[in-house]
């Protein structure tokens, strides 16, 4: 498997470029602002034909590139459907943020949706270019946070996380449709679960494993001292009790 990055001008985003090899289709996941030079030059590089581009949410630093990308190649993008609201209107997403976001884009800026879009399910299974994967559902930092696990024949295990979680922290859950205890839930179900040997690739920064934020990462620790074990069927703080 074939697995790029595209460093974005902007917040040090960083898409990402998968393929099942050289000379294949590919797809771009997350392509933020102004990536789309970066992942073109991918692109050519590895002689690739994208044919999807995947949103793990709604922010703009994730998607900003998307309907360039999407309509330079004419393919779609797909995003959960709880944060299509975030893809129609993107500053609606960005609550107290919002200036940092407009002085990266600039004030001449505007916005139009990608021409395709397709809208992912929890537990969906996906296979393009030749890369089998399944959506899980993650809310938290936005109310449709998805992360890409993408299932490797080798038997290395891959996950796209997002901003569900970076090596040492989580990501922000002070903007819109944001929720502290939802991701904490998300962590605990969705990515606790899974063998130590886990890579996430996140969307910032450095790449980490599900062991090495299970040993350091507190929020970790509080997903479980809060919520406690998975699958124990006790939720100490569910409000639906």
């Amino acid at each position: 498997m074939l697995i790029r990055t595209a460093l974005a001008e902007a917040f040090g985003t960083k898409a990402y470029v998968i393929s099942g090899s050289s000379d294949a289709d590919c797809i771009i996941v997350d392509p933020g602002i102004r990536a789309a030079g970066v992942v073109d030059r991918v692109v050519q590089e590895y002689r690739l034909n994208p044919v999807a581009v995947l949103l793990t949410h709604g922010h703009l630093d994730h998607t900003h590139d998307a309907p360039h990308i999407c309509d330079a190649y004419g393919i779609p993008a797909y995003i959960h459907e709880a944060d299509l609201p975030f893809l129609a209107d993107p500053f609606s997403a960005l609550g107290s943020f919002t200036p940092h976001f407009q002085a990266a884009v600039g004030k001449d800026w505007s916005w139009t949706m990608p021409h395709t879009v397709r809208r992912l399910a929890d537990g969906e299974r996906l296979e393009l270019a030749d890369v089998p994967m399944r959506v899980d559902h993650a809310p938290g930092h936005t109310p449709g946070s998805v992360l890409f696990s993408l299932l490797d024949t080798t038997g290395e295990q891959f996950c796209l996380v997002g901003d569900v979680v970076y090596a040492g922290t989580i990501g922000t859950t002070g903007m819109p449709g944001g929720d502290r205890l939802t991701a904490l839930r998300s962590i605990r179900d969705r990515i606790l679960t899974r063998p130590d040997e886990t890579v996430l690739l996140t969307a910032h920064k450095k790449d980490t494993t599900v062991g090495q934020e299970r040993r350091a990462n507190p929020f970790f620790k509080q997903a479980i001292d809060l919520l406690g074990t998975v699958g124990n069927g006790e939720d100490p703080l569910d409000v639906h009790q």
